[in-house]
């Protein structure tokens, strides 16, 4: 009796710490964010256009600046499945129910959503309560994540359904083995972040190195389970890009007017040209010195990741869980790392550099796997400092003024 009553004393305070983590995520995000007057909600148009049997707008909103003119219709070039992700949405619109996208409830459920995955495959690790609970938090309070979805553009939106996604996917692939539901997720990661896809193979790799003892016919079938829904995506996003723009990998990014003759472009939406820029954006670039309080502030355009989140650090460990699992995971960061640099741009206004959003779950599973169970001061002083960074740039980047001077 004594052992049973432990181990619901000890589930009952798993249970209520997940809570907590999943409450504090989704409040954070309800609460903190400033109401915008202004939505660049790209996707929730277009899916409501797509509700309605139409691909793009009839008319241009004027502060829609990246629709795309062709056929006499206007589109978005965000891949389908952002479009979709909206479809709830635009259907509560249509029925009335909303009168406009409802940032705040959004980012409320990205965000549990990412506490809650963040959650459990801390738990797979079995790492104590309160490594728990600070990695856990991690993602959404002590990096960059936290000012750029509170922006809650549809750009910014899709990073946050691509994280839940890839932590999904990894839940599903490497915690608690879901062939289906692996791929699931991964459809939501890559269906928002077209570049994610580059991880697949690292995906099927780890679900057959879960396979161990399993027939090559199993396998087949478990392969077959986790590409189904991206496959189905996959050639929905073809056939959506040929509808649109009359060739199926045409995504309508070179066709943004006037993108072309920005910087960085070199007339081409990726290129070579552009890896010393992002490479200085995401890991050199410092901060903006202004004459007056407080003195030093983002500057809107990027932004070294380690100055904004310092527990990036421990990422250089040595040691490993599982050192398969650890060097997928640094793979994956290194292979999309590069593709975000082929990127013309660093990716607009932001605060650091919001693409590398991404890459955060990939670096979760590195803290599992290269740190102790119990939770160290060098990573309580480290969240603080990041935390507070974290806090500092999201208030000057979503109260104030300041990053326009």
């Amino acid at each position: 009796m004594e052992k049973i009553s432990g181990y619901i004393d000890k589930n009952r305070k798993v249970v209520g710490d997940f809570l907590f983590v999943v409450i504090v995520s989704a409040g954070g995000f309800f609460f903190s964010p400033k109401e915008s007057s202004v939505v660049y909600d790209y996707t929730f148009r277009i899916a409501e256009a797509l509700t309605h049997g139409r691909l793009g707008l009839s008319e241009h909103p004027s502060w829609l600046s990246e629709l795309v003119p062709f056929g006499g219709q206007y589109f978005s070039v965000f891949p389908l499945g952002s479009v979709l992700t909206m479809v709830p949405w635009a259907v509560l619109k249509n029925l009335s129910i909303i009168s406009a996208l409802p940032t705040r409830p959004l980012l409320a459920i990205i965000a549990l959503l990412i506490g809650a995955f963040s959650f459990l495959i801390c738990s797979f690790y079995r790492v104590s309560l309160p490594r728990r609970i600070l990695l856990s938090l991690f993602p959404l309070f002590g990096t960059w994540a936290w000012a750029n979805l509170a922006f809650s553009g549809a750009w910014q939106l899709a990073l946050g359904f691509a994280m839940v996604g890839e932590l999904g996917a990894l839940y599903f692939t490497i915690c608690r083995k879901n062939p289906f539901l692996a791929g699931l997720f991964f459809a939501l990661a890559f269906g928002n972040r077209t570049e994610i896809i580059a991880t697949l193979p690292i995906f099927l790799y780890l679900l057959w190195r879960s396979s161990e003892g399993v027939s090559r016919k199993e396998f087949f079938i478990q392969g077959t389970l986790f590409l189904l829904v991206p496959f189905i995506l996959g050639i929905a996003t073809l056939g959506y890009n040929f509808v649109r723009f009359s060739s199926p990998f045409d995504f309508g990014y070179s066709r943004i007017p006037g993108i072309l003759n920005e910087a960085g472009y070199s007339g081409s939406f990726f290129s070579f040209h552009a890896i010393s820029d992002n490479f200085q954006e995401m890991l050199i670039q410092g901060w903006k010195r202004i004459s007056a309080f407080p003195y030093f502030i983002p500057s809107g355009w990027g932004g070294s990741i380690f100055l904004f989140c310092p527990f990036l650090f421990l990422l250089f460990r040595k040691g490993a869980k599982d050192k398969i699992v650890k060097w997928s995971a640094w793979v994956a960061i290194l292979i999309l790392t590069f593709i975000l640099w082929l990127h013309g741009n660093a990716g607009g206004w932001q605060v650091s550099y919001r693409y590398a959003m991404i890459l955060i779950p990939w670096m979760l599973v590195i803290f599992l796997e290269n740190g102790k169970s119990k939770l160290s001061w060098v990573e309580i002083v480290l969240f603080a400092v990041s935390f507070s960074i974290s806090a500092y740039t999201f208030y000057i980047f979503t109260w104030t003024n300041l990053m326009t001077l």
